[in-house]
């Protein structure tokens, strides 16, 4: 049997799902992409080759094997992509809770079901289908949960609108003994630079009190500050629009101590560095074209718990 525990963004790794590259299903057509990123890339004739990605996370894969981490894999849907574990579920204590993800991706939970079926059942939620919610908007930080939303009246209207607020008021149903904090971010299907695709994607907790975050994400100037206070002005490093499209919040630790980020991330592996950090840098570049990097690539089952 696999064992779960998630308490928070950096207790010592255990065991994690990366995603796959491989029958990727090549470039999409524009009318497809799910998000603004990936929208660029294609128009720009940039968008990034299989062969790449395949390289870039066995890259991460070689990384997380060093540290004594035990990787699990999706199965392998021919044409098909499966590079972004983070969205298709997610653990919160010791609970797997999957999510209700866009409809073109629903296969991707069938392709780690040989996992879940080493998870005691009882441990499996499975929400109903009008909440919706993807992992890249649930951060667990102890007694905490913050999850991104959105809860507009043309939450529709918006592909890059993934959780809503019935998946946040289940969430709060199903875990009593957790803080629930729900931030609103900012949404666009079109500009890369004006939407937040997930609460990953513009704020990050990480060990030693740190965190990482873009304020211009939040919807609400006031949830972006509540976070800042919360881990202190001088333990955050702030990142601009331009540093969310490239992920730089996306970063994934293994422990308290040691974090994988990207090799072009200077400014900021520099910092993590100063603050006593020991960064893993690999090339992950490719697969950022895609919208997401290191911790949408992750699916953590379990962290070691003090």
């Amino acid at each position: 049997m696999i064992s779960l525990s998630v308490t928070n963004e950096f207790a010592p790794l255990r065991s994690v799902v990366v995603g796959i590259a491989q029958s990727n299903g090549g470039q999409p057509d524009a009318d497809s992409c799910y998000d603004p990123t990936s929208l660029r890339h294609v128009l720009a004739g940039t968008y990034p080759l299989e062969s790449d990605m395949i390289a870039e996370l066995e890259e991460f894969v070689a990384v997380l094997q060093k540290h004594k981490v035990k990787v699990y894999r999706p199965e392998v849907i021919q044409d098909y992509n499966q590079i972004f574990t983070r969205d298709i579920g997610f653990v919160i204590g010791d609970t797997f809770v999957k999510s209700n993800i866009l409809p073109d991706r629903a296969d991707e939970l069938e392709a780690i079901q040989y996992i879940l079926d080493q998870i005691n059942p009882v441990k499996v939620i499975e929400l109903p289908e009008y909440c919706h919610v993807e992992g890249g908007d649930v951060i667990v930080h102890g007694d905490d949960v913050f999850i991104g939303t959105y809860y507009g009246a043309d939450y529709k209207d918006y592909i890059t609108a993934r959780t809503n607020r019935a998946a946040v008021e289940q969430l709060k149903k199903l875990f009593p003994n957790k803080t629930i904090r729900a931030f609103e971010l900012k949404k666009s299907n079109t500009d890369p630079l004006s939407n937040a695709l997930h609460l990953d994607c513009c704020f990050q907790p990480l060990g030693r009190g740190k965190a990482i975050i873009h304020p211009e994400g939040f919807l609400h100037p006031q949830d972006a500050q509540w976070l800042i206070d919360y881990f202190g002005s001088d333990q955050v490093f702030e990142i601009d629009a331009v540093g969310m499209t490239k992920m730089l919040s996306n970063v994934f630790s293994i422990s308290e101590s040691v974090v994988v980020s990207e090799k072009h991330f200077t400014a900021l592996n520099h910092w993590l560095i100063q603050q006593g950090f020991t960064v893993e840098a690999i090339h992950f570049s490719e697969i950022s074209k895609q919208g997401g990097l290191l911790r949408c690539s992750t699916l953590p089952l379990e962290r070691l718990s003090k």
